[in-house]
């Protein structure tokens, strides 16, 4: 089974979504313990510090679209699966996958702890909600790059 490139190309698909998906659930979590204690003192300030918790989720977004494009290009969401797809094309949908399960998975994790200090910035100064939103983007920028590979690996296996 492990000889099979259908094997690697679904386990690729599955990593993409899952180590994301772990990263951002771990982000979320992380950023959520710091916006649930300034909620807790400032109710008001609920949606700010929601909108920074909110950002180490989009990772998860993208290993799934990942997992999508990867399982419709060797058929398993539309029917005609390639159940005999050699083992070298399986490894390349798995090579292409990894860029985002690996960096979705990290850049997830930092994220959250970034906007856990945007939100301790939010919480002393709500003034400044605008710049505070940029340290955490600026994590998101390679859980982008890692979006963008993987995606043009996936597109050049032909």
């Amino acid at each position: 089974m492990a000889s099979s490139g259908i094997f690697w190309a679904v386990l690729g698909a599955a990593l993409a979504a899952g180590c994301a998906g772990a990263g951002s659930a771990i982000g979320v979590g992380i950023a959520g313990r710091a916006a649930s204690g300034v909620v807790t003192q400032e109710p008001g300030m609920f949606s700010k510090v929601l909108i920074l918790q909110l950002l180490p989720g989009t990772q998860g977004i993208y290993g799934l679209l990942i997992a999508f494009i990867a399982l419709s290009q060797i058929g398993l969401l539309g029917g005609g699966a390639q159940m005999n797809m050699e083992l070298t094309k399986g490894l390349m949908y798995f090579a292409a996958c990894l860029p985002m399960a690996i960096g979705g998975l990290i850049s997830a994790i930092a994220q959250g702890k970034c906007a856990v200090s945007a939100i301790g910035l939010v919480a002393k100064r709500p003034d400044q909600f605008g710049k505070s939103m940029i340290f955490p983007a600026m994590v998101e920028t390679y859980a982008i790059l890692a979006l963008l590979v993987s995606i043009l690996s996936i597109n050049g296996i032909g």
